[in-house]
């Protein structure tokens, strides 16, 4: 869960960034075919289920608020219904953005490329195995950091140690 938790705060950040009004301003407008292709890729990527993964618990949440008030569960229940398209007209708006990041970076024949590579056995096994080798990545990079981190400093203390500095 913290893995996942992890990977979806990295994922999330990434698209912020990607999505954000200064860095869409900074890039020439890409035409609507681009745009299709790039929505394409931003879908076919497995991307967007991270937009699933945020939306679903938030509406979850909203249908456990019961659990105090039993008696407005009916209600309850209605409304989430009633709200999941609108849930879905945000996450397209965001979809949308991805797909304008993926424009802005890429050409449009290198995004049917990319979105034909998407359709092969290949790269359909590449997205359904993706959430899992994000998870080994995360958890080896929290690994590697530590090590990484205990290497510098046992390295700066012996260098500093023979120039005659202590460091704690």
């Amino acid at each position: 869960m913290i893995r996942s938790s992890s990977r979806l705060a990295a994922t999330t950040f990434a698209l912020f960034l990607l999505a954000s009004p200064a860095f869409a301003q900074a890039q020439a407008q890409p035409s609507e075919s681009h745009l299709a292709v790039a929505r394409e890729v931003a879908i076919g990527s497995g991307m967007t289920r991270s937009f699933d993964a945020m939306t679903e618990p938030l509406l979850g949440q909203l249908q456990q608020m019961n659990v105090t008030r039993p008696e407005i569960q009916k209600d309850l229940d209605e409304v989430t219904a009633m709200l999941r398209p609108e849930v879905e007209q945000q996450k397209q708006k965001m979809i949308d953005s991805a797909a304008r990041a993926f424009a802005t970076r890429m050409s449009e024949a290198e995004l049917k490329e990319v979105a034909a590579f998407y359709k092969t056995p290949a790269g359909k096994k590449y997205v359904e195995l993706q959430p899992l080798l994000l998870d080994d990545i995360v958890r080896d990079l929290a690994t590697w950091t530590q090590n990484v981190s205990e290497y510098i400093m046992i390295r700066a203390r012996a260098e500093m140690g023979k120039r005659g500095h202590q460091l704690n």
